[in-house]
């Protein structure tokens, strides 16, 4: 028994992994064509990624994965005046309201991108500073990595937001 037992578990073993191979050779073909490499992934990475204009610098922020986030994206690129509000955020208004589908907070930190769906406007939070937010919270739609302190300047600033390339 043991000898023809040995014998057909290799068999299948040394099957599957040539279908494994095999797989994997198929799928990496496919994702090394230049032809899917050009089209899909500067889609990708502007799905992900936004960039925060103003000035002479550029931030780069990470979407968060929700409807919301989406719905964002798919205004841009948007060109705000964004006015100081509370000594730690920047706030314009959108041209329109965004999808439900995002996690509502009732706090936010430095660098964070929010939307408060009663405006409907967008906030960039540059300080962290001063009460949690009001009911019915914001809904985080990115987060800037770096630089956030270039939007503590007094009065309002000329932002453009875009997907970036």
């Amino acid at each position: 028994m043991k000898r023809v037992f040995f014998p057909l578990i290799a068999l299948a073993l040394a099957a599957g992994l040539s279908h494994v191979a095999l797989g994997a050779n198929i799928n990496t073909t496919v994702a090394r064509s230049p032809e899917v490499q050009a089209n899909a992934a500067p889609q990708a990475k502007a799905a992900t990624t936004i960039w925060v204009i103003l000035r002479n610098r550029v931030l780069t922020a990470r979407l968060i994965d929700s409807r919301t986030a989406r719905d964002f994206v798919s205004l841009l690129p948007l060109t705000l005046t964004m006015d100081d509000l509370f000594g730690r955020e920047k706030a314009g208004p959108l041209p329109r309201a965004l999808a439900n589908g995002g996690k509502r907070t009732h706090t936010v930190a430095a660098g964070d991108i929010v939307y408060w769906s009663p405006g409907p406007d967008v906030a960039i939070i540059y300080r962290h500073a001063g009460p949690s937010i009001p009911d019915p919270g914001d809904v985080v739609l990115a987060k800037i990595s770096s630089g956030v302190k270039a939007l503590d300047v007094p009065g309002s600033v000329r932002v453009r937001i875009e997907r970036a390339r």
